[in-house]
């Protein structure tokens, strides 16, 4: 029987999931100002019963962590479909109600890529004209100033007409 290397073990041990989020993403800091993203996802998985015959869905939820990814939270919203591909992590804590040790799972993520869902194919907010609007690392709640479309200088043509362009 062959042995399982170290780097085939790792690999068991991922996990790579397309899901949908389950609540839009909240960032926070560590005491040294590392930003952590945390959000829920929920895989699905659909059988038929072999007794009845009817088809039965269940759906886990799972906690993910993303770290070091300060404006990724503004795109991560409830609904939105991603593909993840992390670790597993297990930690405890102590219950303060009635001092159990408890236990919980999540998912380190490592690799995050944004598909869309309810309706956005790009799987990024867009803005007035359609087009993606940048990245804002203040929290969505906090009150923005009203986007205005910048007025090109009026040395922007520079004397160039159709004819000086080559195609």
């Amino acid at each position: 029987m062959k042995k399982l290397t170290d780097e085939a073990k790792n690999r068991l041990r991922r996990r790579s999931r397309l899901v949908h989020l389950g609540r839009d993403a909240e960032t926070s800091y560590t005491a040294s100002q590392t930003a952590v993203t945390k959000f829920s996802v929920a895989t699905n998985r659909r059988w038929k019963d072999q007794q009845s015959g009817e088809w039965k869905e269940e759906t886990d939820w799972h906690n993910i962590l993303l770290w070091r990814s300060e404006n990724v939270a503004n795109y991560l919203l409830k609904g939105k479909q991603v593909y993840i591909e992390g670790r597993l992590q297990s930690r405890s804590y102590e219950d303060k109600k009635d001092g159990q040790k408890k236990y919980f799972t999540e998912v380190v993520c490592d690799d995050l890529i944004l598909l869309g869902g309810r309706g956005d194919a790009a799987g990024a907010p867009a803005g007035p004209a359609g087009e993606f609007a940048p990245p804002v690392s203040m929290p969505r709640s906090a009150p923005r100033p009203p986007a205005a479309a910048p007025e090109p200088p009026d040395d922007l043509n520079q004397g160039i007409t159709d004819d000086d362009v080559p195609f």
